[in-house]
């Protein structure tokens, strides 16, 4: 697999960001994340997003960070220095061969180069196979933020960098 940087608007971001909306949908029965972001937010120093391709050049695996401090969000429930993860999203023929842990351990890098301190997340009861890659990567609950932080099937988890 080739990892790299890719604008959160580049062709095959919007690409694979739409197939994970689709996978939202069928598994929360809606029309997805509703969580605002732009490709602004993805581009460094304050953030990065990242594809995996196949030996095909087929994008098969994506994931993003964004800079969050409280005193950009201040009712976000975010501390100065989080680097909030994003769009980690593995095609369905290619899961369960590392691609996930590969793209969270590069965008937890590049987070900390960049100088964030913690990396949080937000995800939901209806993805135990992301609570469990989180899980084991070392990340543990923590207070809820974001959009969607009073909803019951929200789920938030920290690590420090």
């Amino acid at each position: 697999m080739n990892i790299r940087r890719r604008p959160f608007d580049h062709p095959d971001a919007v690409k694979l960001n739409d197939e994970v909306q689709a996978e939202y949908a069928e598994r929360y029965g809606d029309t997805g994340d509703a969580s605002v972001l732009s490709p602004e937010d993805f581009r460094p120093p304050h953030g990065v997003y990242l594809i995996a391709y196949d030996a095909a050049e087929r994008p098969v695996a994506t994931g993003g960070w964004r800079s969050q401090d409280e005193s950009d969000r201040p009712d976000g429930g975010y501390a100065d220095g989080d680097a909030e993860l994003k769009r980690m999203f593995v095609v369905r023929d290619q899961r369960g061969h590392g691609l996930a842990r590969r793209i969270l351990a590069a965008l937890e890098d590049d987070a900390r180069a960049a100088g964030r301190t913690r990396m949080v997340l937000e995800t939901g009861i209806a993805q135990p196979e992301a609570i469990a890659l989180y899980l084991s990567s070392g990340y543990e609950p923590c207070e809820k933020f974001g959009y969607y932080r009073h909803y019951e099937s929200s789920r938030c988890y920290a690590k420090p960098l």
